[in-house]
């Protein structure tokens, strides 16, 4: 049976080219808000640090209603660092919509969504948006698309694809750059023409793939997937099989089923072949599951998820302000935490250490990591991490391999020079130097992950923050070598108390402070960073001596330089191997890990 009443589309992108604003105006444009209902920008984008800066980091479903066809939605990440929710969700869909902003083009991250689509051998149609960028170069776009395609290997009728011209803020579409602009149709009626409806047996035994998991504090794990074959209905009886554990297999109760209508999901009493559902009261169930009658447990395959490549240490915070500025502070609290999180992050590990003070948690990127860092520290939670680090293999032959990365740098061409000599230091390759467009030059690197870390605010200084990074995982290659990651060393506070304006007076000569007048420090915490390679020790506590003489101009107002504000991808980048980053809900405090100086420099020597 085909269910021609049904679409499911996915749409993938670049990070910035407007999938999430595109969905934001097919929601607008097929009614679900009423008409004086007021909607916030890029609505699928419900958490705040989705919000704050402009990026999806969990695919969302929706789902609209267009000439009484339902087009269900799903709007994907674009950051390399979430690229394991990408790779599932292609899973539930029938074919992709593929954003390319309309000036910048071909992207890495384009590249790297597409392939997964061609190699699922999905249907595209692309979608080139902000046509109405001043420097919008259109057909250009189109040609590096389609060589794309050629190298990608896509088959004839792959590369036969629609080409759809929108501008996703301005709210329209068109097929021909010559049309008049007015709304969303053609878009609408390109995916009703070219997305093939889903098919499958409604009579046979049900079959649904996991393929993405909520979570809700109320009903516990949600499974969200499409429906392959048979019914599913809510209270019936069914097995849950996993295609990558052979063992598994689990009875359990469909208590709840939930069709997507617009940004809600709605109960449902049964559902059938190609929709997609969400199903709650199953307390133990993971991505890749598959859930299928009990007559015929049979399970779908599915591509395993992508493991992480960085891992950092999360401990209880130990330094002498530990406990006065959060809410959660214990190892419990951070053990629950951390494990909650794996309820909706596939990606993540959590592992216990030998201690019950520290968790081993890795990810796929420094950006995947901060953001549950900044998550936790919103919640109250009061922490310290420490820097990140690569997660290292060994080959069949027992050497030891590294992950590696493929770096797409686009520069002024003024700046190209100091950027290919940072990256060579960190062991860098550089594979390709081309012309990109409006004065800018295309690098093209392949370098381990750890030669990245710390590199993204150095390089925003160095290129005057008009340089364009973009980074993905290439695989493990054999290990490069060591690499020096700050050629500067830290000031480090000489006792416990308050900063004092004289004390940072003298301190500032000797570096770049990170703290002002009146903040708490201790014996250890860093306060800022020096010019040369050696740590030193510094006494901000220091209050000037009062004396009976005064002398003519000694005494006029000490001035000090502004101190230099970390944010925390900052603080992350900048921390070294021997220190660690206090996070708590209103300070972010860089400190050594062994806080005792004496005891500091019988550690270095034994180095």
């Amino acid at each position: 049976m085909i269910r021609e009443d049904v679409r499911n589309v996915a749409i993938i992108a670049h990070v910035d080219h407007g999938k999430t604003t595109l969905v934001d105006e097919l929601l607008k444009q097929s009614g679900v808000f009423r008409e004086n209902q007021e909607v916030a920008e890029r609505v699928m984008d419900s958490n705040d640090i989705e919000r704050e800066r402009g990026i999806t980091i969990l695919s969302k479903n929706t789902a609209v209603v267009y000439k009484n066809t339902k087009i269900n939605i799903i709007d994907t990440p674009g950051h390399a660092d979430f690229g394991g929710e990408v790779e599932r969700v292609l899973k539930m869909v029938n074919g992709v919509i593929l954003v390319v902003d309309a000036f910048e083009g071909a992207m890495p991250q384009t590249k790297f969504v597409l392939r997964k689509a061609l190699e699922l051998e999905l249907p595209v149609i692309v979608c080139i948006n902000k046509i109405d960028r001043p420097e919008a170069r259109p057909t250009e776009v189109i040609d590096e698309i389609l060589e794309l395609f050629i190298e990608l290997d896509a088959n004839e009728e792959q590369l036969d694809c629609p080409f759809v011209y929108a501008s996703a803020k301005a709210g329209h579409a068109v097929l021909d750059l010559n049309d008049m602009p007015e709304d969303m149709e053609p878009l609408f009626e390109t995916i009703i023409k070219y997305i093939p409806a889903p098919e499958g047996d409604p009579d046979a035994d049900v079959q649904m793939l996991v393929s993405t998991i909520d979570y809700n504090e109320y009903v516990g794990r949600i499974g969200v997937g499409k429906i392959d074959n048979g019914t599913l209905r809510v209270n019936q009886d069914a097995v849950i099989v996993n295609a990558h554990e052979p063992d598994k297999s689990q009875k359990v109760k469909i208590s709840k089923l939930y069709e997507f209508d617009g940004l809600n999901k709605v109960e449902v009493k049964e559902a059938t072949v190609g929709a997609i559902v969400a199903v709650s009261g199953i307390s133990d169930i993971h991505i890749g599951d598959t859930i299928c009658s009990p007559e015929n447990p049979e399970a779908i395959p599915f591509q395993k998820i992508s493991e992480p490549t960085i891992s950092m240490q999360f401990m209880v915070n130990d330094s002498p302000l530990a406990g006065q500025e959060g809410k959660f502070v214990t190892s419990r609290h951070l053990r629950d935490r951390l494990f909650k999180e794996l309820n909706t992050d596939v990606s993540l590990r959590v592992e216990e250490t030998e201690t019950t003070e520290s968790y081993k948690v890795s990810g796929r990127g420094e950006l995947h990591l901060s953001v549950l860092i900044e998550n936790m520290r919103r919640e109250g939670f009061e922490f310290a991490v420490s820097k990140a680090e690569v997660i290292y293999k060994e080959d069949e032959n027992g050497k030891k391999l590294e992950p590696m990365e493929q770096v797409f740098i686009d520069v002024p061409e003024e700046f190209s020079g100091s950027v290919i000599e940072k990256l060579s230091q960190r062991k860098g390759e550089l594979q390709n130097m081309a012309p990109g467009q409006g004065g800018y030059t295309r690098l093209e690197f392949s370098i381990p992950s750890r030669g990245l870390i710390g590199y993204r605010g150095e390089f925003m200084t160095d290129t005057k923050g008009n340089g364009i990074l973009n980074s993905v995982f290439a695989g493990y290659g054999p290990f490069k070598g060591e690499i020096q990651y700050r050629k500067q060393g830290s000031l480090i506070a000489f006792e416990n108390g308050e900063a004092i304006t004289y004390g940072l007076f003298n301190a500032q000569e000797r570096g770049t402070l990170f703290i002002g007048p009146g903040e708490k420090v201790y014996a250890g915490m860093v306060i800022g960073q020096t010019g040369r390679a050696e740590d030193i020790e510094v006494n901000v506590c220091k209050k000037k001596q009062l004396t009976n003489t005064r002398a003519s101009g000694s005494d006029e107002a000490l001035k000090l330089t502004p101190k230099k504000i970390l944010s925390l991808e900052q603080s992350l980048e900048f921390i070294d191997t021997d220190e660690l980053l206090e996070i708590t809900p209103e300070n972010l405090r860089i400190r050594k890990k062994i806080l005792d100086p004496t005891l500091r420099k019988r550690a270095a020597m034994r180095k």
